[in-house]
């Protein structure tokens, strides 16, 4: 590994997003094994240039969404070229991991060598157009989606390598930009260090937890109408939401509207979400949308079991009925009794948490999965039946492969 790793990203070091997670998990383990990989960042140029472009947004926000998307992707895109350029200015071989297409986009702008690969990850859920619309910052037929979208088909062509967190995003990919499938790739899942499990988890707050920007796309309005389902069935679930976003405000006259606001506590933002895991019996997750779920094997690392629908990548992260349920996102009702029918039983909620402990172990555990992404970055030209066999790589790179798993919906 004498190559270095630079990992690209329009985001700031530090924060709460499942991207700012991931290639924190993967520099952490990174420094652990005493590799070359650090992060270039848009907030690496000079700050007296940076942070007032990045405060201008403010004020155009709440005049025009069209145009602060586009602010937010220019400048963030320029100075975060302006500082790969600086980076791989020496034109020595290195391999630039990045974080979004825009971070790739940049990129392959700025390197300067054959040798200086880009490999992009993909964690986005089909596209950041939709992604944006789903904000409500942008509408499908605006050129700035179709922009957005053009870009992407434009990047998937040029990278050197392709990195998916889920099989179901890598074939929702290739069906919407086919020349995409040519292009090297790998299907690596996000992962975490081990946080430890608490020795005794007996002193719960609440039943459940639910950690996420409270945005459409996160719906956690669905979330409240389970608990007031399962209070017209006579059993009270108390849930804490963990989170902060444009939702906020609609989802606590949503609680009281449906007399529930006593069973629900509103904890905002909390560095370091995760740490409140213990403290809950299970997990409930009503996103409409994932390309995988960081928060799912954050909460399955604490030994929780996980509710959540079957959409996306989620059946890829946990099996229906062993690490947790796949709930239905159309029926309040059934999903209640789902989750009652688990709480209320102590035998299923133990097994259930060895079992989530046990598959984040094998599965999503960083010693366990980073090594297979480092081993794809340094070498994107190998077949994928190369890169599944890295017997040829140091010793610290492991093969192992999470099991993927489909499920029914229902009980």
């Amino acid at each position: 590994m004498s190559e270095p790793i630079l990992i690209a990203t329009l985001l700031r070091p530090q924060g709460d997003t499942g991207v700012q997670t991931h290639f924190n998990a993967f520099l952490n383990w990174a420094g652990e094994k005493n590799l070359s990989m650090r992060l270039v960042t848009p907030y690496d140029s000079p700050r007296w240039q940076v942070y007032p472009m990045f405060a201008l947004r403010r004020l155009v926000d709440p005049l025009n969404k069209l145009v602060s998307v586009w602010w937010y992707r220019h400048w963030h895109a320029l100075f975060l070229r302006l500082a790969l350029c600086n980076a791989l200015a020496d034109g020595r071989p290195c391999t630039v991991y990045a974080q979004c297409p825009l971070s790739a986009a940049a990129a392959l702008q700025a390197r300067t060598a054959g040798e200086q690969k880009v490999i992009m990850v993909v964690h986005f859920n089909v596209s950041q157009a939709d992604e944006w619309v789903e904000k409500g910052m942008i509408k499908t037929e605006d050129v700035m989606y179709r922009a957005i979208r053009n870009l992407e088909a434009t990047v998937f062509q040029q990278v050197d390598g392709l990195v998916f967190v889920s099989e179901f995003i890598q074939q929702e990919l290739a069906a919407r930009i086919p020349a995409s499938a040519a292009i090297p790739y790998r299907i690596v899942p996000n992962f975490l260090r081990d946080p430890g499990l608490v020795s005794e988890r007996k002193n719960f707050e609440a039943d459940l937890i639910c950690i996420g920007t409270l945005e459409s796309r996160k719906n956690q309005r669905y979330a409240l109408e389970i608990i007031a389902a399962a209070k017209k069935l006579g059993r009270t679930l108390n849930l804490t939401i963990v989170g902060d976003g444009p939702d906020r405000q609609m989802l606590r006259s949503l609680a009281i509207d449906y007399g529930i606001e006593q069973q629900v506590t509103f904890a905002g933002f909390v560095k370091n979400a995760a740490s409140l895991m213990p403290l809950h019996r299970a997990f409930l997750h009503t996103a409409r949308m994932e390309s995988f779920g960081i928060v799912l094997i954050e909460a399955m690392a604490h030994g929780l079991p996980v509710f959540a629908p079957a959409v996306g990548g989620i059946p890829e992260v946990f099996t229906h009925e062993r690490e947790g349920r796949f709930i239905p996102l159309d029926d309040a009702g059934q999903a209640a009794e789902m989750i009652i029918q688990w709480l209320d039983s102590e035998q299923t909620m133990q097994v259930a948490s060895m079992a989530a402990r046990d598959r984040f172990l094998a599965c999503f555990e960083a010693a366990a999965v980073a090594a297979r992404l480092a081993f794809f970055l340094k070498a994107p030209h190998r077949s994928e039946a190369a890169v599944n066999a890295p017997e040829h790589a140091p010793d610290y790179f492991s093969s192992t492969k999470p099991d993927h798993h489909a499920g029914s919906t229902t009980a």
